[in-house]
């Protein structure tokens, strides 16, 4: 944790004190009962015992989602929440979170404070939401129809914001130029996180009739994790780790029913090869990891200026690929080069932050070439063809002088470059 920025020790110290400071207080208050103690360690066991039948599951899910982490054991935690005393509810977190470190995120090799900034995300939305259930009259409200969905409801939003509110302002401090599914996960995750927490509704709801509805609860909690393992391992199989980008296969596949569907409309299409001008600089003067980041933040810059029907994807080393359906017929040359003149200025502006050895800098001066051609959708025209036609302009583009942009069919206009500094990449220290 120490090897962090100053910044997100910062927020993780913060976050971890009002956790304990506020378990502590609930401790300070609690007076034990026979009936909250046995759901506390009915609800613990049946943490365990699911973390137990589906550890091959999580860790397969963990080794192919490192980036965003869906977490079932939700339903349990969520249940204690809402039907246990703070006490006791906070008890049955860190018993079930303890657990799953030793059988989940150890073996995985995942950093401890990472685990523990987590589990102290979910006591704090765990007590949130019994303030919230405290507040609209407890669980005796939630048999009165509307009355009690909406009551349910709000105490679901409110575990739900404080989780991932602070997991996001994790996520901000430690990466600046994060996008908002870095932040809060893409819609698919949120949807699965959210059916997470209406199973643990309706769970609470059942066991306050009878205990042994537990039960009825594992089979469908299975079946969703191994659901979303699926969607993990097919996102894992599809989705370039460095950049977040389809895979040159994903693209390629893609692509080809792109071509096939161009046909079948009689629409347009179009294709743009990229390629990141001396990147190998960046790696033999900062290292790969601040390669890497460069790599990122070039896919997203060009994610951002293409639409979102348009398949980007990383085509190896510092190259990337785009397809673009549906121009204007009567310009779509012309947009085409639009498109990627955007891409080639925007790649221009980019100050990547890194750290180093030797300490924090800015990698800047960064600069792209491209290629574009419009596809021929006739029959018979492959995904090669179109790259091949690409892949001559890129070189043209190179052999220009870089940082440039050259489209099959267009005249070559020359390319408005800023002036250049004199060194192709420079460090800029963070400003005081």
């Amino acid at each position: 944790m120490w090897a962090q920025p100053s910044r997100v020790i910062v927020v993780l110290v913060i976050v971890e004190a009002c956790t304990v400071g506020l378990m502590a207080a609930s401790w300070s208050q609690f007076r034990p009962g026979v009936g909250p103690v046995v759901l506390a360690v009915l609800l613990a066991a049946a943490g365990i015992v699911h973390t137990e039948v589906a550890t091959g599951v999580e860790r397969a899910r963990r080794r192919v989602g490192e980036k965003s982490y869906t977490d079932l054991s939700t339903v349990w935690t969520f249940t204690a929440a809402l039907l246990l005393p703070s006490a006791l509810a906070t008890a049955t977190i860190v018993v079930i979170y303890t657990y799953l470190w030793f059988r989940v995120w150890k073996p995985a090799r995942f950093p401890l404070f990472r685990h523990t900034f987590t589990t102290a995300t979910v006591l704090l939305a765990a007590i949130a939401a019994q303030e919230v259930v405290a507040a609209t009259g407890g669980t005796d409200r939630w048999s009165e129809g509307f009355a009690g969905v909406t009551t349910l409801g709000a105490a679901t939003l409110a575990y739900a914001a404080v989780n991932s509110l602070l997991i996001a302002l994790a996520v901000a401090v430690s990466t600046p130029d994060a996008t908002p599914s870095h932040l809060f996960g893409a819609l698919d995750e949120i949807t699965v996180e959210l059916a997470t927490l209406c199973l643990g509704a309706m769970l609470a709801l059942t066991l306050t009739v009878s205990a042994w509805f537990v039960l009825l609860v594992f089979i469908p909690v299975l079946v969703l994790q191994r659901a979303v393992m699926y969607r993990d391992l097919a996102a894992a199989a599809t989705t370039d780790g460095k950049t977040g980008l389809l895979t040159a296969t994903a693209w390629n596949a893609r692509a080809t029913e792109a071509i096939a569907r161009a046909h079948r409309e009689r629409s347009t299409l179009a294709m743009l090869v990229l390629d990141l001008d001396h990147f190998k600089r960046v790696n033999d003067t900062h290292g790969h990891v601040a390669g890497d980041r460069v790599l990122a933040a070039v896919a997203d810059a060009l994610s951002a200026e293409v639409r979102g029907d348009d398949l980007v994807g990383r085509f190896g080393g510092e190259e990337f690929v785009v397809l673009l359906p549906g121009l204007p017929t009567a310009r779509a040359i012309a947009e085409l080069h639009a498109v990627a003149e955007r891409i080639r200025v925007r790649v221009t502006t980019l100050a990547v932050p890194v750290e180093t050895p030797d300490g924090p800098l800015t990698i800047s001066d960064l600069s792209i070439s491209v290629g574009g051609t419009m596809v021929s959708t006739a029959p018979g025209t492959t995904v090669e063809q179109a790259i091949a036609l690409a892949d001559r302009e890129l070189y043209r583009a190179k052999d220009s002088g870089r940082n440039a942009v050259r489209i099959a069919g267009r005249p070559d206009v020359p390319t408005q470059r800023t002036e250049e500094s004199s060194a192709e990449l420079r460090r800029v220290q963070p400003e005081n």
